[in-house]
Order: structure tokens, then C-alpha cells, then sequence
């Protein structure tokens, strides 16, 4: 979103002098991409994920600033509220064993950050939604103490003029309201990016868009809030109420939420920078000194600032990105669809689904965008945040008859793409061993119906079986999957259910 952002007051100039930033911005966009200035394909690929501290107990800890300055490293950042941490993943070039390689970074990195953590009484836990967090937990006094965080709720709460209404029915039904944008830290992702040329752009984000809910299907892991249990994957409308700037009456007009999927698929990345200035008002209109025209009448490459901070409170689930790396302007697709965790395998194979899946997609010659609906797209990105593996697509059908069908999403995957998948990961040029080894574990998912918000249901309930009540339940639910995380094997093969108490002798 902007890593210098200095909290200030905005008046009616700033705000003018921003949207007039933001079209030069725009020009500017609009003539690298004429001039061909952005960076050959370079297979880049990076790897983001945000994280929950807890106590032993399974309870958040409100401790980020004081684990970061023992973790000291760059590597890993503040997030929203202080029971949260980010962990970047520098660059990596698809191919050859990288997924082994992401893997062992990651253990190493996190291992680390969960010993830091426990010298004061914390730990690390890499999953969607926290099952312990309560409303209480969720307030503005609890946001991180960064600028940025408190600059963008003072704007976000001005923008609705009133307090922000929870309301998610699933399993059970949550409706409650919040006076700022805290609830919004309880959604833990993982951000996945693929650099890109401008020419790849909008087929990779359309194969993104396109395979969004399968990615949400397989890789479900958040299915608790505030106690109750609601969707699969309760991230996407929480993080979508929690960020409205909409009150009802904007919302009953058909204003578009900060938060969305979108409408249309896409011809330019253009496209999409064109939406956020044409649909959503600044948030946080501070312009840089830079003049991008100038710059690129002088030959440079302009930052294109306000573009970029704009653009980071907009918050697609799969956002474009503008960078600049040693001198040169870039594309990224970031992929925003996944929970956290559970385990580094699940997320590493994850990962290498996805980047396996897209590349196919966004190859094929005959693209799936070509025959799917834009709104079958979004209904089935909504089928898989409710009902997680046991979701229902409508997908193009096979052969010549063509069409549109009904299938199940661990059928679609199992016989479409996950061998889309495979192909992909060969053009990558992933040695065998590493795709099989991560796709088998989606293969695993799908064969036995399991994934990170189905094993947290299912113990949870068998807690409440033993006559647990509902917070000790969820507690009790919360230490186990931890414990499970650091033992490391993916979570198909977890067994369900708390440990068998250990018998007391007399």
C-alpha cells in the first residue's frame, strides 16, 4: 500500500491535486506500455504471507512489535493489527526444483520467527482467520502503531460515515457491527506474485480470474469467526464488509465495494488502472514531487507513485502491480485468493497449482474466458468461499458440443486441472519430482475431500462432542492445528479430532 505514508489531515486541494496526479499517472502508464519500456520475461515469481501470533493457550497476542525487533530482519513486517506479521519471500525464477527450494526458505524463516516469537510467550500460527479471535480483539486501539494503518481507517471511516456492519450466513449467522477497520486484520492470506510482460498481462490475469475458485476449493482454511462458523473461506466477505465505504444507500445504487472480484475480463492491464481511477475515490491522496511525464520526456521511468498507492486500496484478488527493479518497469499479476497455511507443504503446493494452472490457461488457444461467463466466473469464486471442497462450478464443457455444465470442483480438478497443471509446470521447466510431489497433495485434497477449513470443522465439532464448550472448543482446536503445523505433513493427512488425553495413574 505505500510504505512511507505520514498520517496528516487532507483538505478539498489535496484530493483535486491527486485525481490531476493520477491521470498524469495514468498518461504516463499509457505511454510506457506504447513505448515497449517494460522488462522482457524474466519467469519471476514472489511469495507473500501474513501471520497470527498466539499464546500457548490458542489466544492472540497483541505482540508484533516487540517479535519483530527480536526477529530483526527485513524479511518480515508489521501487518494491520499487532497480532499480525508479514513474511516476504524474495524473487524467485520459475523452474528447475524452486518449489523445494521456497520450501526450505520458508521453513528456515519461520522456524526462526516461532523461536523469536516464544522468548516472549508467542507463537507463530499460519492459517485464514484465528478460530480464537473475539470482537474485543478487533478495535482500533489494537491496530498496528504504523501511520499508514491508522491514516487509512481515519479515511476509511470518514468515506462511510458510519459504523461498518459484519453480516455472514453460513453454517451459523454472524451480524455485528465495528467502528473501524480492524475486523479486516483477521484475514490472513497468502499473495502470490508472477511477473509479467504487458503482451502476457491479460491472459494471466484472466487464467487467474478463471481458476480463482478452484484455488479457494482446495485450498479453503478459514471457516471460524468470532465463534461462530460461517463460510469455508470466511476472508473474502469478511475482508469485503470490514472495508466498505459504502453505506446501504451507495451500496443499493450498485457502487462497486473496494473489495471485489470485478466485472469484465480484460484486455490491457490498463484496463484495470483505468477502473480504479475511473470507480474509486482517493483514500489517501499524498502526491509525490515526481512529474511522470516529465520524467519520461527526459528518458527515465517514472514511479507512477499516486498510480501505485492508489491502487493498493483497491483490493482485487488479483490486483495489478507496477514496479521498478534495477532501473526497469515491470508488470506483476498478485494473486490474493489463498488462506494462510496450514503447513509450508500446503502452501508451497498450492503455489505451484497455481502457477502451474495459469500458465496452461493463458496458453491455451482456445482460453476458457473465451467460453465461461464473467458472472459464472464470480458465482463460482462465491460457491467456493461458501461450501470449500464440496463446492459446485459451471464450467465449459469438453469436446464438441461445448457449453456450459455443472460439476463438482474436486471433479474439475482432478480431470481438468490438475493435468492443465502439470503441462504448466513442465513449460516452467519444474523438474518432475517437485510437480509431482505438490501436485500430489492437491490430487490428496480432492481424493479425500479434505482440506484446512474441513479439518477444522470437523474437529471443532468432535471437541463439542466431548462435551468441551464452544471457546474452550475452539481454543482446544486452535492448539491442535498448531501443533499439527509444526509437525509439517500436509493437512489431508491430519487426523481429525483433539489427541487422546493421556490416562492419569493413581
Amino acid at each position: 500500500m505505500g510504505e512511507k505514508v505520514v498520517a496528516g489531515q487532507f483538505d478539498l486541494s489535496d484530493r483535486q491535486r491527486y485525481r490531476e496526479k493520477l491521470r498524469r499517472c495514468l498518461t504516463g502508464l499509457e505511454r510506457l506500455l506504447a513505448e515497449k519500456r517494460f522488462d522482457r520475461p524474466k519467469n519471476l515469481m514472489g511469495l507473500e504471507i501474513e501471520l497470527n501470533l498466539a499464546g500457548a493457550d490458542g489466544m492472540p497476542k497483541m505482540l508484533n512489535a516487540q517479535v519483530l525487533e527480536r526477529i530483526a530482519s527485513r524479511d518480515f513486517q508489521t501487518e494491520l493489527a499487532m497480532f499480525n506479521l508479514e513474511v516476504n519471500i524474495a524473487p524467485h525464477r520459475l523452474g528447475g526444483r524452486v518449489f523445494d527450494r521456497l520450501d526450505e526458505e520458508l521453513r528456515t524463516s519461520l522456524s526462526y520467527a516461532d523461536r523469536k516469537a516464544q522468548e516472549v510467550d508467542a507463537g507463530i500460527v499460519m492459517i485464514g482467520i484465528l478460530p480464537t479471535l473475539d470482537r474485543d480483539d478487533l478495535v482500533s486501539s489494537n491496530l498496528s502503531d504504523v501511520d499508514r494503518y491508522a491514516l487509512l481507517n481515519d479515511q476509511i471511516v470518514a468515506a462511510r460515515g458510519e459504523d461498518f456492519t459484519l453480516d455472514i450466513a453460513g453454517v451459523e449467522h454472524l451480524r455485528c457491527t465495528s467502528k473501524s477497520i480492524a475486523p479486516e486484520a483477521a484475514c490472513t492470506s497468502v499473495q502470490l506474485h508472477l511477473q509479467v510482460t504487458p503482451e502476457r498481462f491479460p491472459d494471466v490475469w484472466n487464467a487467474a480470474q478463471a481458476v480463482a475458485a478452484a484455488q479457494i476449493a482446495v485450498g479453503a482454511n478459514s471457516p471460524f469467526l468470532f465463534g461462530r462458523e460461517l463460510w469455508r473461506e470466511s476472508r473474502p466477505p469478511l475482508f469485503q464488509q470490514s472495508t466498505d465505504t459504502r453505506p446501504p444507500e451507495l451500496q443499493a445504487q450498485g457502487v462497486r465495494p473496494r473489495t471485489w472480484f470485478g466485472e469484465r475480463w480484460v484486455t490491457s492491464a490498463f484496463d484495470l488502472f483505468e477502473e480504479n481511477l475511473r470507480y474509486y475515490p482517493a483514500l489517501l491522496p499524498i502526491c509525490d514531487d515526481e512529474d511522470p511525464l516529465e520524467v519520461l520526456d527526459r528518458g527515465g521511468v517514472p514511479s507512477l507513485a499516486e498510480l501505485v498507492l492508489h491502487n493498493g486500496t483497491v483490493y482485487r484478488w488479483n490486483r495489478p502491480v507496477y514496479g521498478i527493479a534495477d532501473g526497469v518497469p515491470h508488470l506483476r499479476v498478485e494473486n490474493r485468493v489463498l488462506p494462510a497455511g496450514p503447513t509450508v507443504t500446503d502452501v508451497i503446493a498450492n503455489a505451484a497449482f497455481y502457477y502451474g494452472v495459469v500458465r496452461a490457461l493463458a496458453e491455451d488457444a482456445r482460453p476458457v474466458w473465451s467460453r465461461l461467463p464473467f458472472e459464472a466466473a464470480a458465482a463460482n469464486f462465491d460457491a467456493a468461499c461458501k461450501d470449500g471442497i464440496d463446492a459446485r462450478f459451471t464450467w465449459p464443457r469438453r469436446g464438441r458440443l461445448g457449453g456450459l455444465g455443472e460439476v463438482d470442483a474436486v471433479t474439475l480438478v482432478r480431470e481438468e486441472l490438475l493435468p492443465l497443471a502439470e503441462a504448466g509446470l513442465d513449460a516452467w521447466g519444474i523438474e518432475p519430482a517437485d510437480r509431482d510431489r505438490y501436485l500430489g497433495v492437491i490430487e490428496e485434497r480432492c481424493r479425500r475431500r479434505v482440506n484446512g477449513a474441513s479439518w477444522q470443522a470437523a474437529t471443532f465439532h468432535r471437541a463439542l462432542d466431548l462435551g468441551l464448550g464452544r471457546e474452550e472448543a475452539l481454543a482446544a482446536t486452535t492448539r491442535r492445528y498448531r501443533e499439527l503445523t509444526e509437525q509439517g505433513d500436509p493437512v489431508h493427512t491430519w487426523p481429525v479430532g483433539l489427541p487422546e488425553p493421556v490416562p492419569t495413574t493413581a
